[in-house]
């Protein structure tokens, strides 16, 4: 972005900090259950992460360069603006800290450090550390010529330790081992069950250090304060032809083991000395990557932090629905065939899907599977599945995305296991990341092949369909099928031309679509008819759609948009913006669904999709979306928007500052959408079922 069109566009970075924000705000919650507020600082800390990972990075990198060139540096204006509201958040996160743990202190939970040891946890600890505990840790040694940037691992926390004697310092980091143990021990009850203790790994090897290093090493005193530094996550994936992609990737990966660094944070009571042999042997110069922090780092691990205590620290379950439509057939793919179902994750149950795929695997009548997988469960029950088609006499192709960030490594591996199974393995387009949602069967019936598919927003993945909420459309509409057929074929074979009429396929008519369909909407606005569109996406900052929608705002057309993350369209600025009103909202689950809606002069063509607004999801990604036809599936998910859009309890206004103020509920009805969203499915649920009743009630009398 350049400074002369700021003023009608934030900065996507700043506005992705600003989202962060409202997840650190439901840590500030009192409504929010105890132990809850305490997962969300996990949630916004895990975030943070990956924003310096990739975000950071990338301006990073565009400073760098933009230093050689002559002119104003906007990337190192914007870098200073991204420090000074990391730091401003960071005061906020500390403090909001300090509270939840006197808050979980007057629940008689304690999360207490080595110096609160009473001497019977102290020989417990001891123990533990001996037993369980120590044979994970194997100190690094700091010499002058470690290369500590090629030998300790990314957004890992390390303990660093100063040894003192009379005549020198000796320095080591110790990383606390949480991927073989988890980051908190709840101990043993002492005097009382009603108080409930628990400790950090961090501390527990604060307790023992001398364990560790007495045997070896003679000094008089000890410092001990924890570190992270977070590495430049983007990696070169080189254009030499003799090499498969694969063998890029993995090559990319072992250069992002030894990226750049990009940030540092610190415990802000290390002593000088130790920061400074710290910032050398990282070969941090710029400040802007040093972040003082308090006592512990990697919070992410705080996203499971356990509750000792009562239920009510916790949110209430929420039992995931049946599908009545899909329990309703001797078999899944008669109730596809019956008509069109559509669940909403994660209040229906995701194992209607794999139920899907299980059947598909060992039904006689199956002659082939298609699906794309973009990131799977790391027990996944799909691929299982797949690899039963196979040993099944199945035709079974599976789409498997390289590039999915931070995926990398375990799509590699299950490519080799899925190839190995006789699974036709296939890594997409070397210059598109393919993130459709698409999983397609060929059945034979009757003599000729039938086609049923399915399309959505979410991916495979039995974890995050917990607590993601994604849409998936399954269809047995020939027409829907045989273009999500032409995806596959596409996929595999790019310089084919293709033709779609009942999807939205991203990069080849994405961009153009969207801007007719806007275009339909600022037509009728000019003719005083009514025009409205209704957006809930994930990210909006594609500039030449801002621009579009600033253009149909102008013209009269009612813009009413639901952003989770990231976006740089401004509400509400006079002559450019009147007609739009953003908001977002934060809650348990984390809203990943995509829906667009356009009025059509009444038709409400509405759209299930897999893409954000974003250049990457139009231009550089294999993306689908498709209109909704069954009549009732869309009033389904037009009363959900509806429901939506009138949250007062957790959607927050999207303002040019960016200050995140809750809507006001007023004398309104308390509304807390992802509730209500849930019931309403338990009445629509319910409703189905009360139809097929009826209907088997009128076969039988008739």
């Amino acid at each position: 972005m350049s400074p002369s069109t700021e003023k009608f566009s934030l900065d996507k970075e700043l506005s992705w900090l600003s989202f962060n924000e409202r997840v650190l705000q439901e840590a500030a919650d009192n409504s929010v259950p105890l132990v809850e507020r305490v997962r969300f600082l996990g949630i916004y800390s895990n975030n943070m992460d990956e924003f310096f990972r990739v975000r950071v990075a990338e301006v990073r990198r565009a400073t760098l360069l933009s230093s050689l060139k002559d002119g104003r540096n906007y990337s190192r204006h914007l870098m200073a603006k991204i420090q000074t509201k990391v730091l401003a958040l960071q005061e906020r996160f500390d403090a909001i800290y300090v509270e939840l743990m006197r808050e979980l202190a007057r629940r008689n939970i304690f999360l207490i450090n080595e110096q609160q040891l009473s001497e019977f946890h102290s020989l417990w600890l001891k123990n533990y550390f001996r037993d369980h505990l120590k044979r994970h840790i194997t100190p690094l040694i700091i010499h002058k010529n470690s290369d500590l940037v090629k030998h300790i691992n990314d957004d890992t926390t390390y303990l660093a330790v100063c040894f003192y004697t009379k005549e020198q310092r000796q320095y080591a980091l110790v990383e606390v081992p949480t991927k073989n143990v988890e980051r908190f021990v709840q101990l043993p009850p002492e005097k009382t069950k009603s108080r409930k203790y628990l400790i950090l790994l961090d501390n527990i090897i604060r307790h023992c250090m001398d364990a560790l290093f007495s045997p070896f090493f003679e000094y008089d005193s000890m410092d001990v304060y924890s570190m992270k530094f977070t590495r430049d996550a983007d990696f070169d994936l080189n254009d030499e032809l003799e090499q498969s992609q694969l063998e890029k990737l993995t090559k990319g990966l072992k250069q992002r083991l030894t990226a750049e660094p990009v940030r540092l944070v610190y415990d802000r009571d290390m002593p000088e000395h130790m920061l400074a042999m710290l910032t050398e042997q990282l070969n941090i110069s710029n400040t802007e990557c040093i972040i003082p922090g308090g006592r512990y780092h990697s919070f992410k691990d705080f996203i499971g932090f356990p509750n000792p205590g009562r239920k009510y620290l916790e949110n209430p379950k929420i039992s995931a629905l049946d599908s009545v439509l899909f329990n309703r057939s001797h078999n899944y793919f008669e109730a596809i065939c019956q008509q069109d179902i559509l669940l909403y994750y994660p209040y229906h149950k995701f194992s209607h899907f794999t139920e899907l795929v299980r059947q598909a695997a060992y039904d006689p009548a199956v002659k082939f599977i298609k699906i794309n997988l973009y990131r799977a469960a790391k027990k996944s029950r799909v691929i299982q599945s797949l690899i039963d088609a196979v040993k099944n006499g199945k035709q079974v192709t599976a789409v498997i995305e390289l590039r999915a960030r931070f995926d990398e490594q375990a799509n590699i591996e299950w490519s080799r296991v899925l190839a190995e199974a006789g699974v036709r393995v296939h890594h997409g387009i070397p210059s598109l990341k393919i993130h459709s949602k698409l999983f397609l069967v060929g059945r034979e019936e009757q003599g000729e092949l039938q086609l049923y598919s399915h399309i959505g927003s979410g991916n495979f993945n039995e974890s995050t369909a917990k607590i993601y909420t994604d849409i998936s459309l399954f269809t047995a509409n020939q027409d829907v099928g045989r273009e999500v057929a032409q995806v596959f074929e596409l996929i595999e074979h790019p310089y084919r031309r293709f033709d779609f009429n009942q999807l939205i396929v991203s990069p080849y008519n994405a961009r153009s679509k969207l801007l007719e369909l806007i275009d339909i909407e600022i037509k009728n606005a000019k003719t005083k008819r009514k025009a409205a569109i209704t957006l809930k996406l994930n990210n909006l900052v594609d500039e030449m759609l801002v621009q579009k929608l600033y253009e149909a705002s102008a013209a009269g057309v009612k813009i009413k948009l639901l952003i989770r993350g990231m976006c740089s369209l401004i509400p509400q600025i006079p002559g450019i913006s009147d007609n739009i009103s953003v908001i977002s909202i934060v809650d348990r689950f984390l809203e990943h669904s995509r829906i667009m809606l356009f009025y059509a002069g009444g038709q409400n063509n509405l759209y299930l999709c897999s893409a954000d607004w974003m250049a990457r999801n139009i231009d550089n990604r294999v993306e689908v979306s498709v209109l909704i036809q069954d009549a009732q599936l869309k009033r389904m998910l037009m009363d959900i928007l509806a429901i939506q859009f009138s949250d007062n309890t957790k959607a927050r206004i999207i303002n040019k500052d960016q200050s995140n103020p809750y809507r006001e509920r007023g004398n309104q009805r308390k509304v807390r959408s992802q509730i209500a969203v849930y019931q309403y499915l338990v009445n629509y649920e319910k409703k189905c079922l009360q139809l097929l009743s009826q209907q088997m009630a009128d076969e039988t009398n008739s």
